[in-house]
């Protein structure tokens, strides 16, 4: 761990220590959820900041460690896009966390709904950009990496393009629950609906590819088939809870619910 610590610093100081800022402000968060008692659909409001500013370490890591691979890189332009378009999307969500408020789908005033757009902004100008790293990882030719590895942050890049984008489903229907209201009873910490569909569940799953697949190939697999095979049956897990969650099914359901359905 020593080691890819080093290495990671080597490879991206700056997206390094943002991370780390992330990771942090993450751990933060979620010591306020155990502190606090403010709320937002009847959930903790610091899990959503909690969430994000953690999906923000994990990402940030991952790019900082697969961009060092291409050649002639604009890694600082890359940085600082990463650092000013998501740093605002956090700050923004904790802001509206310590008031009580809605950060996303809130369109109650003109300011608010301003806002709101802007994160959406931010989040496509980051998944565009990803897309074009993942586009370099295409064309340039990289005879020191297995090619195993290779594929494996090729199609994690793919799926977290696709699955970034997934999440205008929920914008375009300014709710993340589907047959039902937003706030009901979730899992522990992430929250996702127990009792309805929810579009976040295939949106997590599709963007964590780009931490997943180059893992799981590169340490487990050591195999291009194998990195195939595992990358569709990924891509198949995030569609399937994707569809599930279109058809108002919740992928986890409650022991009062399950009880609920034996009895039926």
């Amino acid at each position: 761990m020593i080691d890819f610590l080093f290495n990671l610093k080597v490879r991206n100081e700056t997206l390094f220590y943002y991370g780390l800022v992330c990771l942090v402000s993450s751990i933060i968060f979620l010591f306020l959820t155990k502190t606090t008692s403010v709320q937002v659909y009847n959930v903790n409001a610091w899990y959503k900041p909690f969430k994000f500013a953690f999906s923000t370490f994990l990402f940030s890591w991952a790019m900082a460690w697969y961009c060092y691979y291409l050649p002639s890189f604009n890694s600082k332009l890359f940085n600082w896009s990463i650092i000013i378009l998501l740093g605002f999307e956090i700050i923004y969500i904790a802001i509206q966390a310590s008031k009580g408020q809605l950060s996303h789908y809130n369109l109650s005033t003109p300011m608010y709904s301003a806002l709101y757009s802007m994160m959406a902004l931010a989040a496509t100008l980051v998944t565009i950009y990803t897309a074009y790293v993942g586009i370099l990882f295409f064309i340039n030719d990289f005879p020191l990496l297995p090619n195993y590895y290779l594929w494996a942050i090729r199609f994690s890049i793919i799926i977290f393009v696709v699955f970034s984008f997934e999440g205008f489903v929920m914008g375009s229907r300014l709710t993340h629950t589907i047959g039902g209201d937003d706030g009901g009873v979730g899992i522990p910490l992430l929250n996702w609906s127990t009792k309805y569909g929810d579009p976040r569940i295939a949106h997590f799953i599709g963007m964590h590819a780009l931490q997943v697949l180059p893992v799981l190939s590169f340490y487990i697999l050591k195999n291009t088939k194998a990195t195939f095979a595992l990358s569709v049956v990924y891509v198949l897990l995030a569609i399937f809870t994707l569809v599930q969650a279109l058809q108002g099914k919740p992928l986890f359901k409650s022991k009062i619910q399950q009880q609920s359905e034996i009895t039926r």
